[in-house]
């Protein structure tokens, strides 16, 4: 046998046994290689960071719900899809507020307007006339039959209703000790 066919039967174990331990060496590196990388990643890190795009599409989204929101409410209220008037018995004709707890409202019933002056617990009427009245008459031409007790009222109607709260607040608050002027 010839020197070279010699060495080439000697090297193939040798250069087998370095094959396998340089592959041992890269498993063995990716290893330690994976547990570094492993061990910088805090615990949370891994969620993706939210982009622009994504809190835009959100907000879009969320401008999209609510505008169906407002368009069923239009819709509902153009199409009359609304509980309708149970009865129709009684109908506000109009009404103006006179300070922060007290309002005056007018009233249809049947033919007939009613002008009732509300505060808080209380509701008082101050006049009635016939429905579609555009003007109210003075007090003084009052009919006796119109007003709640049977004569004519005096004075105007802000200060029969001014009169009519103070009457109020005097009765409630002089039970406790306290004077209304």
């Amino acid at each position: 046998m010839s020197r070279a066919a010699l060495a080439a039967k000697l090297a193939a174990p040798v250069v087998a046994l370095l094959a396998t331990s340089a592959a041992r060496a890269a498993d063995i590196n990716a290893v330690n290689n994976a547990a570094n990388i492993a061990s910088g990643v805090g615990a949370g890190t891994a969620v993706p960071a939210l982009g622009v795009g994504a809190v835009l599409q959100t907000i879009v989204g969320l401008l999209v719900v609510i505008g169906l929101v407002f368009g069923c409410a239009w819709l509902a209220r153009r199409f009359g899809l609304q509980p309708a008037n149970r009865g129709g018995l009684v109908k506000t004709v109009g009404g103006a507020s006179l300070g922060g707890k007290e309002r005056v409202a007018v009233v249809e019933i049947g033919d007939t307007w009613l002008v009732l002056g509300t505060a808080p617990g209380n509701v008082r009427l101050l006049h009635t006339m016939p429905a579609g009245s555009a003007a109210v008459e003075p007090a003084g031409a009052t009919q006796a039959g119109n007003s709640p007790t049977g004569a004519a009222l005096p004075g105007s109607f802000g200060q029969r209703f001014r009169d009519a709260l103070k009457g109020e607040v005097g009765k409630r608050f002089n039970g406790q000790g306290r004077e209304v002027r």
